[in-house]
């Protein structure tokens, strides 16, 4: 059964950090794009960043540039998103995704006919002010 499990929310005060994990199991994790995305209820999906399937590259949407950072460690077949400087803009399901291609991922929130092949069931990350 193919799976991610998003871990690591909570509640943080403003200005705080934060490091989500997602950890897969049945897939070939080094095989997949990683993506990492966010949701206030009633609002629509927001893409925060992407890693490439080695690691190497990262692209960060502009509303978390300079505060998040993705990794990966395929030999723990997981995904990190490490936030820093949060506020309570912040505040959200944090989700992730993987795709053998990184297209699907970028595009996810955008065009309704690229969809992730898989997704997490969402992590919530309460900031208080």
């Amino acid at each position: 059964q193919v799976q991610l499990v998003e871990s690591g929310g909570g509640l943080v005060q403003a200005g705080g950090s934060l490091r989500l994990s997602c950890a897969a199991s049945g897939l070939t994790f080094s095989s997949y794009a990683m993506g990492w995305f966010r949701q206030v209820p009633g609002k629509e999906r927001e893409f925060l960043g992407a890693i490439i399937r080695s690691g190497s590259s990262t692209l960060y949407a502009d509303s978390v540039k300079g505060r998040a950072t993705i990794s990966r460690d395929n030999a723990k077949n997981t995904v990190y998103l490490q936030m820093n400087r949060l506020k309570p803009d912040d505040t959200a399901v944090y989700y992730c995704a993987a795709d053998p291609k990184l297209h699907p991922l970028v595009v996810a929130t955008t065009d309704m006919d690229s969809t992730p092949e898989v997704w997490g069931q969402g992590t919530l990350v309460t900031v208080s002010s």
